[in-house]
């Protein structure tokens, strides 16, 4: 199971906090967190064999992420979920604009649960329930079913209880890593985003028997 937490606009230092697990077949190739050379504007993970990624920020601030949703895979789609973030992260729209334009072909995707941030709103999606909206101030968690379904509501009890840092919220995403032979937790991820624009993004990566790999790590101050 993928899982995301994030904290939107409840703490005053960070209006935006992610933790995150990528939970993936170990066979599928990606690359490491890293600026992408073809589109240096993104700081994300990529997906080899589809060029999407499920979780990214860019250098204007922006965040994204996209889960599957669990039986959700439609042999008739003709999009991969990963190139969601990447089409938002490139694009000058809002996170309002980009959800409803979504909205109108989420059609061409198997099931997915996007998120989607700019500086000033915070949006979830999904093709698997109702229009796209708005989040308010809070905590969320998000899984392979819906946002805040029961599956994730242990994590997210934990989440709110976590100091804001880097570390801790890498000790957290530790409690609910996968470890198997075939499919498992791939890599872990932390944003700290704080008021004054300034982005902290670190990826952890994780072998097949859950072994602890590299840990890359990023800053920088997002333009407006």
């Amino acid at each position: 199971m993928c899982l995301i937490v994030l904290a939107w606009r409840v703490h005053s230092d960070f209006p935006l906090v992610v933790a995150a697990n990528r939970d993936e077949f170990h066979a599928r190739p990606a690359a490491a967190a890293a600026f992408w050379r073809d589109r240096p504007g993104i700081l994300a993970g990529r997906d080899l064999q589809a060029q999407g990624t499920w979780l990214g920020v860019a250098r204007n601030g922006k965040f994204a992420a996209v889960t599957n949703y669990r039986g959700g895979l439609d042999a008739s789609a003709k999009e991969s979920r990963g190139t969601l973030v990447t089409a938002f992260l490139l694009n000058d729209s809002s996170s309002k604009t980009f959800a409803e334009k979504t909205e109108k072909i989420k059609g061409s995707y198997s099931g997915f649960n996007l998120l989607a941030a700019d500086r000033d709103e915070l949006w979830w999606l999904s093709n698997r329930d109702g229009e796209p909206r708005p989040l308010a101030p809070g905590f969320y968690a998000l899984g392979n079913f819906l946002l805040d379904s029961p599956d994730v509501m242990a994590v997210k009890s934990r989440f709110e209880r976590s100091p804001v840092a880097i570390e801790p919220l890498f000790e957290l995403l530790a409690t609910a890593k996968i470890v198997a032979p075939a499919y498992g937790t791939r890599c872990a991820s932390v944003l700290l985003a704080d008021r004054d624009g300034r982005m902290q993004f670190a990826e952890r990566l994780f072998d097949a028997q859950g072994n602890e790999g590299s840990t890359a790590r990023y800053e920088f101050r997002a333009a407006r």
